[in-house]
């Protein structure tokens, strides 16, 4: 590059060549947790949601396309609830008779091989604390939400504001 013995690694004369796992000149870019170069760790890992007007004392629920390899965190893990996985399958449950209170957040996180775009429940079962089912529906694939029946028309006198389906 010059008389001073600089060479030209590719990103200018003197100066050092390409870095980081993106391979471009002055990177500091590294692999995430999930082999994802400069990524933000998200990309092998799901939240799975919950919506409930009813205490959640258990659930279990089947994850198609990808490879569940672990489950933790979430509000199942905050409450006590044990959670295990095997076959694509989820469990959470307690031993001491612990519940996740209604209302609405993260129930588990989810570790997963694959694509996380790809990802969907199917065969879910939540139950309460009398071991009663709780009625759901599957929003955007990964988010369990509670189905309230009851009339959803404003203008009618039985109206159930917290209905989401209607009778």
């Amino acid at each position: 590059c010059d008389c001073d013995g600089n060479v030209d690694a590719g990103c200018g004369c003197g100066e050092a060549g390409p870095s980081g796992c993106d391979n471009a000149c002055g990177s500091t870019a590294e692999l995430d947790d999930c082999g994802v170069c400069d990524g933000d760790g998200s990309s092998c890992r799901i939240e799975i949601l919950y919506d409930t007007a009813d205490n959640i004392a258990g659930f279990q629920f089947h994850v198609t396309g990808v490879t569940v390899l672990n489950a933790s965190g979430g509000d199942a893990e905050a409450t006590g609830l044990l959670v295990q996985t095997g076959n694509n399958v989820v469990i959470g449950f307690s031993m001491t008779g612990a519940s996740i209170p209604a209302g609405n957040g993260v129930l588990t996180i989810l570790e997963i091989d694959g694509d996380a775009d790809a990802a969907c429940l199917s065969d879910v079962i939540l139950s309460d604390e009398d071991a009663s089912a709780i009625e759901y529906e599957i929003v955007d694939c990964i988010s369990i939400v509670q189905t309230i029946s009851g009339c959803t028309n404003e203008t009618a006198c039985n109206y159930n504001p917290e209905a989401n389906q209607n009778d």
